[in-house]
């Protein structure tokens, strides 16, 4: 898995592998993980955009989007590369909703982020590295969906 994530950011990421083995000690090993891309923006009320792919132990690998709106002291534009690390998802149909989240980010150039979400026994650990300028914090949510939309609600 932590090669996976080396892929996703390159292996030069310092502290990439310090981030997943924390996460591994908190949470396990995850049954499925997504790779993707992200992009979002902020002047108090955001948006985020992202696609990538899941890859599940057991139901194997299919595009996945998200989008989600977020409120609060937050100015700025980021664009991410996101591995997520799933727990608990047992059937993908379980992805296909709504996920809570909050989020603090403090980078003028770049730096890497992760929080948890949990919609039921589904949990979504987000890692991104980013690049751009973001200062701030939110909550929102995130919307899992099998098709592209532009539509974050």
């Amino acid at each position: 898995m932590l090669r996976e994530a080396e892929q996703t950011f390159g292996e030069g990421a310092e502290g990439l592998a310090k981030l997943v083995e924390d996460v591994f000690r908190d949470r396990g090993r995850p049954n499925a993980y997504i790779v993707g891309n992200e992009g979002s923006g902020a002047v108090a009320v955001g948006l985020r955009y992202g696609a990538g792919r899941l890859y599940h132990a057991v139901e194997g690998n299919r595009e996945v989007y998200w989008n989600g709106p977020s409120i609060g002291v937050d100015i700025g534009g980021d664009a991410n590369k996101v591995f997520a690390l799933v727990y608990n998802l047992y059937d993908t149909q379980d992805l296909y909703q709504r996920f809570p989240s909050v989020e603090g980010k403090v980078y003028a150039v770049g730096g890497f982020t992760a929080n948890y979400m949990q919609r039921g026994d589904v949990v979504i650990v987000p890692i991104r590295l980013g690049a751009g300028w973001r200062f701030g914090a939110n909550v929102g949510y995130l919307k899992f969906t099998e098709d592209r939309s532009l539509l974050p609600f």
